[in-house]
């Protein structure tokens, strides 16, 4: 599959990604993933590997897209939850540690 990546052209096969990324271990990371074999690469460090550039080079999401494409499991970053925003009785009631209901 013909992708680009960073303003540059690549040819790249499922197989290929396999054997480019065999023998890496996978950097610690919490962000955005990239699910190849039974191993959670960032996707940055997938992105440096198979393209051999500097990861300011390139965004994550030109990589998503790839990996995507090429039928890898692919993993965003988790949406926060909403925070529920308290009124300034509950806000003085929970610092004196006495519960208020409303």
């Amino acid at each position: 599959m013909r992708c680009v990546i960073a303003r540059f052209p690549f040819e790249l096969t499922k197989a290929s990604v396999l054997d480019s990324m065999k023998g890496i271990k996978p950097e610690p990371g919490s962000g955005e993933s990239v699910i190849i074999g039974r191993r959670h690469y960032p996707v940055k460090q997938v992105g440096q590997v198979i393209t051999r550039q500097d990861r300011r080079d390139f965004s994550a999401a030109e990589v998503l897209r790839a990996m995507a494409q090429l039928g890898f499991t692919c993993r965003a970053l988790p949406k926060a939850a909403p925070v529920r925003a308290l009124s300034p009785l509950q806000h003085a009631s929970a610092m004196l540690g006495t519960p208020v209901s409303v």
